[in-house]
């Protein structure tokens, strides 16, 4: 992963554009998101030429780019007039989409992408390339989810804890209300089922257990508390069969949900573990994965 450490400073919000509508609200909301920051917005977007030259003449390479320069240009207006002052940089990229993005972002950055692209058939799953992107990535990446532009701010960041190893992702969060002058709600959801199993002689001891995962994520609260005395910050646990459905009802509340972006090599390059593959799919609100440090792969959510 690369460095994400306490003391850096954040970097650009960059974001893939591909001519859907929804990459361009996700262009917009970036904008948004980058002047909360106080960062620069970096606007990307990828021809896939080079994959394709085998079936390109020249004349369409040439049209295909000037295509998307235009893109990236009339982006940039845009962003222009509804954020003047913003620093805003483009590039044009002749390499495929996913690999584009993941070049753009550097480490302390964060990338964007809309929740479909081009071509989708179903406008409430996230596309191939946004796929691609989130479960590749080793920076954070947000997938720019629910009606963005008429849902009313609720000044909440919301973050999923599951125990101590989830402390980068609370602070990721942290810095991020901060920024937003919004309060921090740590969620923790226990799901009974996975905890203990078939195993109807563990039953006796799920207080026990209950208590020592509520231990941790308290921990990790009074630690964000002490590195972020300004932020007000709220402790929630809630037990269920399916942390993704208590987590997509959270998301109603909030306006953003950060969460470890736990992935899995797969037989096809890396995949989005259970719960996240259906955040990224189903939550009211934009998603941010944080990608968790040492639990990578293996990893069950």
């Amino acid at each position: 992963m690369k460095d994400m450490t306490r003391g850096s400073d954040p970097g650009p919000v960059v974001v893939g554009i591909d001519g859907s509508r929804q990459a361009r609200r996700a262009a917009l909301w970036a904008a948004d998101e980058a002047v909360r920051r106080g960062v620069s917005l970096h606007l990307v977007h990828a021809t896939d030429t080079d994959g394709r030259e085998a079936f390109l003449s020249e004349s369409d390479v040439v049209r295909i780019s000037a295509g998307g320069r235009e893109l990236l240009d009339d982006t940039a207006a845009v962003v222009a007039e509804r954020r003047r002052g913003l620093p805003v940089t483009t590039e044009l990229s002749h390499s495929a989409p996913a690999v584009s993005l993941h070049a753009a972002v550097p480490g302390d950055g964060v990338l964007v992408v809309g929740h479909r692209g081009l071509g989708g058939f179903n406008a409430l799953l996230l596309g191939s390339v946004g796929l691609k992107v989130a479960a590749g990535a080793d920076t954070a990446v947000i997938v720019v989810r629910g009606d963005a532009d008429a849902a009313a701010e609720t000044n909440t960041v919301l973050v999923a804890v599951r125990d101590e190893h989830d402390l980068i992702c609370a602070r990721h969060a942290a810095r991020t209300a901060a920024a937003r002058k919004s309060t921090l709600r740590i969620l923790h959801v226990w799901n009974v089922l996975q905890s203990v199993g078939n195993a109807a002689t563990m039953l006796d001891g799920m207080d026990e257990m209950a208590q020592g995962r509520m231990g941790s994520v308290t921990a990790v609260a009074d630690l964000i508390r002490d590195e972020f005395p300004e932020l007000t910050v709220h402790v929630d646990a809630e037990s269920s069969m399916s942390v993704a459905a208590v987590l997509i009802e959270a998301s109603h509340h909030a306006d953003l949900l950060v969460m470890g972006g736990r992935r899995s090599p797969g037989y096809i390059g890396a995949t989005l573990g259970h719960v996240t593959h259906t955040l990224v799919h189903h939550a009211h609100c934009p998603v941010e994965l944080v990608p968790r440090l040492g639990l990578r792969h293996g990893s069950v959510s």
